[in-house]
């Protein structure tokens, strides 16, 4: 080892190069700590970078109440009830008399002295129309009929089938392949991959102008929450891009993650110009015909992990956001008040 010098104001200096130094390396590991502790409960990460950790679903800003099971509160329950008129009636007779031993059979007088329902569903079969095109002589000359709009080909599934199988894509997000082989299991057809396609291409087109429409009525809202996540189609890599008011929710996917996605055609940001609600991701930012607003959720996962690194001004700020959101909005008297709230 190199000899130290005898100059204490030398010594001196390199003493305070080293604490420098020291300090600088503990911030960087404590930031390196704090990046590996980031899941989606202190930071904008979602949920599905936590990997193998296991998380309880705890919003961030927390549920009123702890009925984890029934209804949410003014929402009318609805139980299974019977009918007046059920579809099919069994009765079942005893099977002989303990007397003579005389077995009863249906045509016997007998009373009903007890009835129960049973709701089922019926055995999954497909239901074949054949239609067929007649013709009519008159004044010398032949008529003809003319088949319905939706029948065009010698073969093919009917209108229900195709909104059937809509729904399974759309609404409960079942693979295509799934639906296939759900449909060879309850009705013994081969729904195959091409044709689900198809039948899922035509439910776009003819939902065009429901969608234009939708699009009409969410930029005369005040407000929209904008958001985007990653997601695999086709075993790529793809963004789904949504925005969502009370009532409504439009979504797009695009190859690119970036501010000319959100100036295509299918994006809604491009032509709003009430309060936008985002995550704070900054492309959102380059669209200035809008007022932005950050999401408190994601401003609260932000806190929490602040919070964590012992950052008492996000304590408290965590808990003027949470009373901020149970106060209600007459209540406030504005920013003097909530400044108030914040260092009491």
């Amino acid at each position: 080892m190199k000899d130290l010098p005898n100059d204490i104001a030398f010594l001196k200096k390199i003493i305070h190069q080293l604490l420098e130094k020291n300090a600088k390396l503990e911030a960087e590991i404590a930031e390196l700590r704090r990046r590996l502790g980031l899941d989606s409960t202190n930071s904008h990460k979602p949920p599905s970078s936590n990997g193998y950790k296991k998380f309880a679903n705890q919003p961030a800003i927390p549920k009123e109440g702890k009925c984890a099971n029934c209804g949410q509160k003014g929402h009318k329950g609805k139980i299974l009830e019977r009918v007046a008129q059920p579809d099919h009636i069994e009765v079942h007779l005893p099977g002989q008399c303990q007397c003579c031993g005389r077995w009863f059979q249906q045509g016997n007088a007998h009373a009903i002295v007890q009835t129960h329902q049973v709701s089922d569903l019926p055995a999954p079969r497909l239901k074949v129309t054949e239609y067929q095109v007649a013709q009519i002589k008159c004044c010398g000359i032949l008529h003809c009929g003319e088949y319905p709009p939706h029948v065009t080909v010698l073969v093919q599934y009917g209108p229900n089938t195709k909104a059937f199988v809509s729904k399974l894509s759309i609404d409960h997000k079942i693979q295509i392949e799934q639906i296939s082989q759900l449909f060879a299991d309850m009705y013994d057809y081969n729904l195959n991959s091409p044709t689900i396609l198809e039948i899922l291409n035509l439910g776009y087109e003819l939902a065009a102008s429901i969608e234009h429409q939708l699009i009409e009525n969410m930029l005369k809202k005040i407000v929209i929450n904008f958001d985007e996540t990653g997601i695999r189609v086709g075993g790529k890599l793809r963004w789904l891009h949504t925005a969502s008011t009370e009532e409504q929710t439009h979504i797009f996917v695009h190859k690119k993650r970036r501010t000319e996605t959100l100036k295509s055609t299918s994006s809604i940001l491009k032509d709003f110009k009430g309060k936008a609600v985002h995550d704070c991701w900054k492309p959102y930012f380059a669209f200035e015909e809008a007022s932005h607003f950050l999401c408190s959720a994601h401003l609260l996962r932000e806190l929490n992990g602040l919070a964590e690194n012992d950052s008492l001004w996000a304590l408290k700020m965590h808990a003027l956001l949470l009373d901020l959101h149970k106060t209600p909005r007459l209540i406030l008297q504005g920013e003097d008040d909530m400044r108030a709230r914040y260092t009491r």
